[in-house]
């Protein structure tokens, strides 16, 4: 005897709409990914409308902090992830824009042309007033 099938309920939702269909027939057209014994990686994919990502993770010795139950710290060599990558995509206005970024421990660091740049420190910082002033010189007495 076979039971049959279970029933599962139609989703509630439905697949992505774009405007006009325009991004109905983008297919991924190459894609690979290769894990590492060493903890390293790397992966990557391109996209029939030209849209690409590439990322490498390593492993780095980096210092690390371990706090003992009195909430001294030590500090000690801990090995960290480290990532490198970029993409690059054109924006339905066909405006091209390529990102690449590292990501170890010193933080997160995008680069690309579309990225705001911090504005340039133009003006002269106040310095300190210097007070130059003499000490009273306290009074002498002589005593026989």
């Amino acid at each position: 005897p076979s039971s049959p099938a279970p029933a599962y309920p139609e989703p509630a939702y439905s697949a992505p709409a774009y405007k006009d269909n325009k991004y109905a027939d983008i297919t991924v057209t190459s894609q690979s990914d290769e894990r590492n014994l060493d903890g390293s990686s790397q992966w990557s994919y391109a996209q029939s409308d030209y849209t690409t990502r590439e990322e490498s993770q390593a492993q780095k010795k980096m210092q690390g902090v371990a706090y003992d139950s009195y909430g001294k710290a030590t500090y000690e060599d801990v090995m960290g992830n480290t990532n490198k990558g970029s993409s690059y995509w054109v924006s339905p206005e066909g405006e091209k824009f390529t990102l690449t970024w590292t990501a170890d421990d010193a933080g997160f660091q995008p680069k690309g042309d579309h990225l705001p740049i911090a504005p340039v420190h133009e003006y002269e910082l106040p310095v300190a007033p210097v007070h130059e002033y003499e000490l009273p010189v306290a009074p002498v007495h002589e005593y026989e």
